[in-house]
């Protein structure tokens, strides 16, 4: 008797022995991945410890134990770009993999300018349609903020380029790789890694962050926090938050916009002035769903036509109904205009009722636009919506995790922890970077950090040689109408400086901008002069990969001479008329008066009726350097500059 019980336990034992030992992969190593072709391939994961891990790939065969940390990895040889091809990895488990390509891979980091997705950049609908490749492969890692480095992402997966995983990917990642792929007719796999709003502290590792004492200090502050502190301080606040609204109902039920109806009872909605985010009215701290409500009235004969609805930028998405009828709605768009049209039959003569369902992801939430867009434009007159609106939280709110209980930015090191540390195994070829705009106001030291980041970059990947390429800020903000200092020039000066690195390239886009927005819809030609660079540097193709390069600057009594190495056959002022543009000079008196000039070949002439000795010289030195013209004969423009060393507004901070 006791022999056979002794066999069953036994066999239970074995039983939950092997569930416990399954092989396991990280979400970066799966089927449609790509490989870094001519490089050593690492393929990884977890079992219980000395199990007999076998990988068998394109000819290669290879096994290992794995430790008593439980993790493995075995490193197959380089290989030539190709495929498809199958992965079969075995232990105690079997995993088989396939549709694999053996190409270039390719990091797609940085803020919302990376993360713009390609359903919102220019010509959506048609770049979507066409992007059938299925030789480029996609993968997203999702926002994953964490205190320490982890080693894994949150669930995510490989997809074959096609328009139905391609729209909610970087439009920069896919154009970049786009001309990649067909510039040097190899597979492309394109990992993006990004966070709106994100400064680069936040994706620097400790290591280096410690090498900065500034940076030092505030990383040493993270040992003293805990996950588990940061949600119950999360979920206190919730509490008191829903104490102070009163009862919490879900506006959606059994899939019915309750709080939309026409004749629902507001005695339980507070009072909010829209626009304005609502952090600043009463929910510090709200990411997730609230709810608006405005009335408006119309004349029988204004409620007989078709009228539009206006409500400005809505951080991130809504849902919007007139009466309760559902007029339109938008995700994820949070510099977007709404404007919704709203048929006849769905307008009542007196009150009509104007209900948003707003929903938030992070940072600000609400409709915060400008007050002249909120209006309601009938057949015979413009109603204004902005003012005091009721407003109410909805129990779908307050998702109380790490990723709502700090910000990103709140620590050095954050996403470096949960984003770029869990792929450090896998090779790639180099890296693309949008970002700075979250930095500006700190430009002076981005001369410093975002250096750091690079090359504490090569050294995780153990890679001295990877490619870094970039984008400078684009043109934003009103442009001035006198020469001024600029945060955002600073930047763009830091960007610049960056440079020095070998393997580095930079994207100038100040022509592409747009004033009003900072995230322009032209992602396309971001992708297109990112991939220059890596044409020109990383693969050593003979392509035109940068605007015109001032090579020297003398003066001859009024007039300074600028020339320029204009990286191809000449320089090009884009002008009809040929006035150069975007110029200013200065005296030893430091101030800047705008120039006029000449072109006579590479060379620049230029003088100013209020500068008798000019001792320096600055180009698109502004937030909007709009009227910039200098460029080359291949379309591509001359990056802003400065000869003059003199403090900027950022030294300092």
């Amino acid at each position: 008797m006791f022999g056979k019980q002794f066999l069953l336990l036994m066999g239970a034992l074995l039983i939950s022995g092997n569930l416990f030992a399954e092989i396991s992969l990280p979400q970066v190593v799966g089927s449609n991945m790509v490989l870094q072709r001519n490089e050593p391939v690492n393929i990884w994961g977890w079992a219980d410890a000395r199990e007999k891990v076998t990988v068998t790939f394109n000819g290669q065969k290879e096994s290992v134990r794995t430790g008593k940390d439980e993790k493995w990895m075995i490193t197959l040889d380089p290989m030539k770009a190709g495929g498809p091809f199958e992965m079969v990895i075995e232990g105690k488990n079997r995993i088989e993999l396939d549709n694999i390509l053996i190409g270039d891979v390719w990091i797609c980091s940085g803020q919302s300018n990376m993360e713009w997705p390609m359903e919102r950049t220019n010509n959506a609908e048609e770049e979507i349609t066409n992007a059938n490749y299925p030789m480029i492969r996609l993968f997203n890692v999702p926002k994953n903020l964490q205190l320490v480095p982890v080693d894994d992402v949150p669930e995510a997966e490989w997809n074959e380029c096609a328009p139905e995983t391609v729209a909610p990917f970087s439009a920069v990642g896919y154009f970049f790789g786009r001309k990649l792929h067909k510039e040097i007719g190899v597979p492309v796999g394109l990992i993006g890694t990004n966070w709106g709003g994100t400064i680069v502290e936040t994706w620097t590792s400790r290591e280096m962050a410690e090498t900065v004492p500034e940076m030092k200090a505030q990383v040493a502050t993270i040992e003293s926090l805990s996950p588990e502190q940061l949600k119950k301080k999360a979920e206190m606040e919730k509490q008191k938050l829903v104490a102070s609204l009163g009862r919490l109902e879900t506006g959606i039920v059994d899939g019915k916009p309750v709080w939309a109806a026409a004749d629902i009872d507001l005695s339980e909605w507070k009072e909010m002035e829209v626009p304005g985010l609502w952090e600043d009215q009463g929910l510090k701290g709200v990411d997730g769903v609230v709810w608006y409500r405005t009335i408006f009235t119309l004349t029988e004969d204004e409620a007989a036509s078709d009228a539009e609805l206006s409500l400005g930028t809505i951080d991130d998405g809504d849902l919007t109904w007139v009466n309760g009828v559902e007029v339109g709605g938008m995700e994820d768009a949070y510099s977007d205009e709404r404007i919704y049209d709203v048929p006849a039959d769905v307008l009542v003569p007196g009150r009509n009722s104007v209900t948003v369902r707003v929903t938030d992801h992070g940072g600000g939430g609400g409709m915060y636009g400008d007050p002249k867009l909120l209006t309601v434009i009938t057949s015979s007159q413009e109603i204004p919506l902005a003012g005091t609106w009721k407003y109410r939280v909805s129990a779908t709110n307050f998702d109380v995790s790490l990723q709502t209980s700090m910000s990103p930015n709140s620590k050095p090191t954050l996403l470096y922890n949960g984003m770029i540390h869990p792929l450090l195994n896998y090779r790639v070829e180099g890296a693309i970077w949008y970002q700075g705009e979250s930095n500006a106001s700190n430009a002076y030291a981005y001369r410093e950090r975002f250096p750091n980041m690079i090359r504490d970059w090569r050294e995780k990947w153990n890679d001295p040689d990877m490619g870094f390429y970039f984008v400078q800020l684009a043109n934003f903000m009103a442009p001035k109408e006198r020469p001024v200092e600029s945060q955002w020039a600073e930047l763009r000066e830091a960007q610049t400086m960056t440079l020095s690195l070998p393997k580095t390239g930079m994207a100038v886009i100040i022509d592409i901008g747009e004033a009003d927005d900072i995230h322009p819809r032209n992602k396309q030609d971001v992708g297109k002069r990112l991939a220059l660079a890596a044409l020109h540097d990383t693969y050593g193709k003979d392509v035109v990969y940068s605007g015109p390069v001032l090579e020297k600057m003398t003066v001859d009594g009024k007039t300074v001479i600028l020339e320029f190495d204009p990286m191809d056959d000449e320089i090009v002022i884009n002008d009809k008329y040929g006035y150069v543009k975007g110029f200013a000079i200065a005296g030893e008196d430091r101030k800047f008066h705008w120039a006029k000039g000449i072109q006579k070949g590479n060379k620049l002439y230029l003088t100013s009726d209020h500068v008798q000795s000019p001792v320096a010289v600055r180009y698109a030195w502004a937030d909007n350097p709009d009227d910039a013209n200098l460029y080359n004969s291949e379309g591509l423009p001359a990056g802003p500059f400065r000869t003059d060393e003199w403090p900027g507004l950022t030294e300092g901070k």
